[in-house]
């Protein structure tokens, strides 16, 4: 149903200090004083802090933060069960009513642009899975193999071949089950491009300064090595995740199982390449984000500093104004 709520979305690439700045603007009462800012309520839009047990290598906020500024979306699925954009949509959904029955704004912050997008204009038109059409590919991937599956996706829809993890074996299927089913790409049934009526929007993307974010992200990685996260992945892998479970399809987790470790944690020399790996992973990952973002309908981009991006977000959140 449409609503006369604000809905503030703010996206930016990995290591642009999203969390940072919402825990400044909104995570104390002095920061909301400051710029007579109402509570607010996270909702997280990034796909991979929804799995349990992933918390250095998803950059998962801290327990502590958490206190100060509730966050939803967060901790809700098993690191071997699929978290959809459909998922993401219907209980983002659930936590902006929440917001709005608890008089808090309602944030959507995160990296993950396609459940941004799918969040903001809505779901796309695909075809619902047929039974049959599922169990054929399913079969044709336990007896051919993913290389055969890929190949097919990659001869009726180069564009989705290229673009799915060569390990995102739920998506290849997905696609390739379209593709049978269909006769037509992915792309034929992509998420609308105007902002969906049920909300006001006001989308505003963080813009590191240039140069500056491969060395934050040089940062990050080298932060979450020194936090733990070698132990946090060899904890995972000793309680039996492997490389196929969706959750240990994300950066920062999927370059160990990429690197041959039998002993279940890598050598210093191998851990080195990992960490290199993780590093240029992110900055290819943060330069995507960017592209997409771009194409956000009614993004403002602003600058990734506290003082400016905190009375731009104020004004619109004092104002209730969306502009899209």
């Amino acid at each position: 149903m449409p609503s006369d709520k604000l809905v503030l979305i703010l996206v930016g690439p990995t290591a642009s200090g999203k969390t940072a700045l919402l825990d400044g603007l909104f995570g104390s009462a002095e920061g909301r004083r400051r710029y007579g800012l109402p509570e607010a309520l996270v909702i997280s839009a990034d796909s991979m802090q929804a799995y349990r047990g992933m918390d250095i290598g998803t950059a998962k906020p801290a327990s502590e933060l958490r206190a100060r500024l509730p966050h939803r979306l967060l901790d809700i699925r098993d690191i071997r069960e699929q978290y959809t954009a459909g998922d993401f949509v219907r209980l983002a959904d659930e936590a902006c009513a929440e917001a709005a029955a608890s008089s808090r704004l309602p944030i959507v912050s995160g990296g993950t642009g396609f459940y941004v997008r799918n969040f903001l204009c809505g779901l796309p038109t695909a075809p619902a899975s047929d039974p049959a059409a599922r169990e054929a590919v399913a079969r044709d991937l336990a007896e051919r193999g993913p290389s055969s599956l890929r190949a097919e996706l990659a001869a009726t829809d180069p564009d989705s071949a290229a673009r799915i993890h060569g390990r995102d074996l739920y998506r290849l299927t997905r696609a390739l089950e379209i593709v049978r089913a269909t006769g037509r790409p992915l792309a034929d049934f992509a998420a609308g491009s105007a902002a969906r009526a049920n909300h006001r929007f006001a989308v505003l993307a963080l813009a590191p300064p240039p140069g500056e974010l491969a060395a934050r992200i040089g940062a990050r990685v080298d932060g979450m090595m020194a936090a733990g996260l070698a132990e946090e992945v060899a904890a995972l892998r000793a309680l039996g995740y492997a490389a196929a479970d969706p959750g240990m399809k994300a950066i920062g987790y999927r370059e160990f199982f990429e690197t041959d470790c039998p002993e279940g944690r890598p050598t210093e020399r191998k851990l080195e390449g990992i960490v290199e790996r993780i590093k240029l992973d992110t900055r290819r990952y943060a330069k995507r984000q960017m592209t997409f973002f771009r194409g956000l309908p009614g993004v403002e981009w602003i600058p990734a500093d506290a003082s400016e991006a905190g009375r731009r977000i104020a004004s619109i959140a004092r104002d209730g104004r969306a502009d899209i």
